[in-house]
């Protein structure tokens, strides 16, 4: 794999990290209330790749209910989630997704498991586990439960993704379709203070959508998927896993979070897990959906 192309991938994952952090700043810090904020970041994306929803897709049903999973839906719990809970937390808990992938996949696609990958999901579920015992991190329990079952629902809509017969990027665009649908009557009825966030914050705001729309959603995705067709995802998928690094380091460098020992130790033996994992093959599942990010 040319130095290019290690590269762009090493900018995606700090792109994929820094989302996690600004998202952070613009509910906690700048008050965007976490739906809404999620709504907004979708109907960005859906007019971006508006020109890319015709012909409709087959399956269409099964595209919306997909899409939604690995964006809106999943993205709306890591937001409401990320109220109280640090981003270095988020980042490790976060690391569940590429085993709950895994036992989805022994569920839904009859997937075999051999004892090194099942070492591996014990590994991973053990080190946050870990992690997130500390008194500390007790304190955002209910956050880093919303950022739990965000993983769980990514990891689901992972799964039924490789059933689908459409583009990476045109699925994009219907996530983005289906996520406005379903979080725009979610907002209305279950916030408030939509406007006045907007009001007291608007070009702090705008600039945290820009990234999580344009940057991250649209360019470093692209840039992925780009990467996909040119390399083999065996080399690709593993250099994603510098992710949860960057994000446990941005959350300690732009919102001191505190980086406790449990933490480092639990993100340490996750990480291990997801890596036995991502390396070891598959015999029914693309490598590339396990810990692929979400749009």
């Amino acid at each position: 794999m040319s130095a290019r192309a290690i590269l762009v991938m090493m900018l995606c994952n700090i792109v994929w990290a820094l989302n996690v952090v600004v998202s952070k700043l613009a509910i906690a810090d700048f008050g965007a209330p976490p739906l809404f904020y999620a709504l907004l970041r979708s109907v960005i994306v859906a007019v971006v790749l508006i020109s890319l929803l015709r012909p409709l897709p087959a399956k269409l049903w099964q595209v919306l209910l997909v899409g939604l999973a690995i964006s809106g839906g999943s993205f709306a719990l890591l937001f409401m989630g990320l109220e109280t809970a640090s981003p270095s937390a988020a980042g490790v808990v976060s690391l569940t997704g590429a085993p709950m992938t895994v036992l989805f996949a022994i569920f839904f696609l009859g997937e075999r498991v051999r004892w090194r990958r099942g070492l591996g999901i014990g590994l991973a579920f053990g080190g946050v586990l870990f992690a997130m015992a500390g008194d500390s991190q007790m304190e955002t329990s209910t956050g880093l439960l919303l950022i739990f079952v965000s993983a769980v629902v990514g990891a689901l809509g992972s799964v039924f993704v490789k059933r689908l017969e459409i583009s990476s990027i045109r699925l994009q665009a219907w996530a983005a379709v289906s996520s406005v649908a379903v979080l725009w009557p979610l907002t209305a009825a279950m916030e408030v203070g939509q406007v006045s966030a907007l009001e007291s914050a608007p070009w702090e705001i705008a600039a945290c959508l820009f990234f999580a729309s344009i940057v991250v959603s649209v360019g470093a995705h692209t840039a992925y998927y780009r990467l996909l067709q040119e390399h083999d995802a065996n080399l690709l998928v593993p250099l994603t896993l510098f992710t949860p690094i960057f994000t446990i380091l941005f959350g300690a460098w732009l919102t001191g979070d505190a980086i406790g020992g449990r933490l480092v130790v639990g993100g340490g033996i996750a990480l291990a897990g997801v890596a036995i994992i991502v390396l070891r093959p598959s015999e029914t599942f693309t490598r590339r959906f396990l810990v692929r990010p979400r749009f």
